[in-house]
């Protein structure tokens, strides 16, 4: 009996030395499997309470809903350009005998600028009024006679149609001295000067630009949506660069046609420039307010999300988010005016947006009013 106890014990103890040693060799390969097995067990443990509701709240901003004052404004770019513009050249071609303007100076309609040489013109015409007032003379001598019946009546023609001929011809040299004379169209300001004296001067050749720029135009395109509310005296403003003053300037002329291109439709307003304060060539930021509300409800458009049916919005009240639909009307960069659906003093949930849903529990972490000030909650 005592052999056979000893051999039990040897067994035992080598079986348990065995199991040791498999034991250290295999528990670092098991341990992961029992950690994924435990992990999952007391998540299956704890999804049913959290279907419950039993997580934490979530988080969000708030925004507190109070009266505002929303403006739908177009911002656009334009040019300023002058009242008139035109390069002037001579109507005639000859050589130039005299420049009558100083560059940079202003003018007046009609007034002589330029000349180009027109002598044989002039002694043309002494010569035809010399023959005129000869022919002149003759058509009175023959009509004295043809009341007397001295002469025919073929006779008087013949003399009263040299007479009439005369004249013409005096009309079209007197014309075309004028064509040698360049005169400003319109009141302006010259500008540099093309020629000099003394140069020979084609019809080609400009002599020198003229610019009215009191008042002046400021063109600018808007998008074609606004066709039909931009019309002539609609009320604009505008800036220029280096200068801080706001200048205003009224519609007068809208594009009959859409670019197609660009989708938009050229706009020219008219500012009187009474001062000249204003350059034309310059570059203008304009603006037009299309429409102005007072007290009406704007909410941030992040906070908006659009479905199938229309709009909706999230609320916090009494703790939870709160599903409201929503009418949705003007809108500018960042926000939108809520027709229905919401009230002063409601409070807009404006973060996690994706993560909401109806009657979750929700927590403010900071608040937000109209004003840029932000109100952080205890």
């Amino acid at each position: 009996m005592a052999l056979i106890t000893k051999k039990v014990i040897k067994t035992s103890i080598t079986a348990v030395l065995i199991i040791v040693i498999l034991g250290f060799i295999f528990y670092p390969k098991v341990k992961p499997m029992l950690s994924t097995n435990s992990g999952a067990k007391a998540g299956t443990a704890a999804g049913p309470q959290g279907m419950r509701g039993g997580s934490q709240p979530l988080f969000a901003s708030g925004f507190l809903i109070a009266p505002t004052s929303m403006n739908e404004l177009i911002y656009s770019t334009g040019s300023l350009i002058p009242d008139e513009e035109v390069e002037l050249s001579f109507e005639a071609s000859g050589k130039v005998v005299g420049i009558y303007f100083e560059e940079g100076t202003r003018v007046k309609k009609g007034e002589l600028l330029a000349k180009i040489n027109d002598l044989p013109l002039q002694a043309q015409l002494l010569k035809l009024k010399a023959q005129h007032k000869l022919a002149e003379e003759r058509e009175f001598r023959q009509r004295q006679l043809l009341d007397r019946d001295a002469i025919s009546r073929e006779s008087y023609d013949q003399v009263s149609t040299e007479l009439q001929s005369l004249g013409a011809d005096i009309k079209l040299v007197e014309a075309r001295i004028s064509e040698t004379e360049l005169r400003a169209p319109f009141d302006g300001v010259v500008g540099l000067r093309m020629i000099s004296e003394g140069a020979f001067a084609t019809t080609q050749t400009k002599i020198v630009q003229l610019v009215k720029i009191s008042p002046l135009k400021v063109e600018f395109s808007i998008p074609e949506r606004y066709a039909g509310e931009v019309t002539p005296g609609f009320a604009i403003s505008f800036v220029v660069d280096g200068i801080s003053k706001t200048f205003t300037a009224n519609v007068y002329a809208v594009a009959p046609k859409v670019d197609v291109d660009t989708r938009t439709i050229v706009v020219r307003a008219i500012y009187p420039n009474k001062d000249e304060e204003l350059k034309p060539g310059r570059f203008a930021s304009v603006r037009a307010l299309l429409s102005e509300i007072d007290n009406t409800i704007a909410i941030p458009s992040q906070a908006v999300i659009p479905e199938m049916e229309g709009e909706k919005v999230f609320i916090y009240k009494n703790g939870k988010a709160e599903e409201v639909k929503v009418t949705i009307g003007l809108r500018t960069e960042s926000l939108i005016q809520i027709r229905s659906g919401l009230s002063f003093g409601d409070t807009l949930l404006t973060t996690a947006i994706l993560q909401l849903r109806h009657n979750i529990p929700v927590k403010l972490d900071t608040l937000v009013s109209n004003e840029p000030t932000v109100n952080p909650l205890p």
